[in-house]
């Protein structure tokens, strides 16, 4: 299902996102930015609280570079904006039932890779070290078709945007933050799986 504005999503979803990763790479709160803005102020009280989600209270505070700060922010939402991009492209050529190129697909999906690597690594996502048996995406791609391979790194991609943790501000649910970490490690391996498969098929 394509992810209807591509812009304005980005930046909802994005500054939801920011939300939570700002507050685990900057220990300390903006408290400047939040006074007298009960929005703003919720959404400072729901970083403090997935911190306390995450187990990383005990981190050393590291002084607020401004500077630093907006360049994450600025990264973290070109960087999501691209992927939801990238994915209605995709979502509507295989509504439209449009082939799609080899080329095409090897750099849709090796930038979706790049940009949702880094967003793991932004935002202090990256997926916990798990037992051998539960490594993986958990989908055998070897038997799949290109476009259902594509069909399933949207869906995935539609999982973490969507999930209320983002979704909807204030959220904090420990099981929810742990999908949205899953989920996004599932982005990671699909989309780093289908760009070696294709590539082996270019012509």
């Amino acid at each position: 299902m394509e992810v209807n504005g591509d812009k304005a999503n980005a930046c909802r979803w994005g500054m939801f996102i920011i939300s939570i990763g700002c507050s685990i790479v900057f220990s300390s709160p903006i408290a400047a930015q939040t006074v007298g803005d009960p929005a703003k102020a919720q959404m400072q009280e729901m970083d403090r609280r997935e911190l306390q989600l995450n187990n990383l209270g005990g981190e050393k505070e590291r002084p607020n570079d401004p500077k630093r700060s907006q360049a994450i922010i600025d990264q973290v939402s070109e960087d999501f904006q691209r992927i939801l991009t990238l994915h209605n492209e995709i979502v509507r050529a295989i509504a439209a039932n449009r082939s799609l190129s080899y080329q095409f697909i090897s750099e849709a999906t090796g930038e979706i890779r790049k940009r949702s690597a880094r967003l793991q690594s932004s935002l202090k996502l990256q997926k916990p070290e798990a037992k051998a048996e539960n490594r993986g995406t958990g989908t055998d791609l070897k038997v799949m078709d290109t476009k259902d391979e594509l069909i399933l790194l949207c869906k995935q991609i539609e999982s973490f945007v969507r999930n209320p943790i983002i979704d909807k501000p204030g959220t904090v649910d420990a099981q929810q933050l742990g999908k949205a970490r899953k989920d996004l490690q599932s982005i990671v391996e699909l989309s780093e799986a289908i760009k070696k498969h294709v590539d082996k098929q270019k012509p």
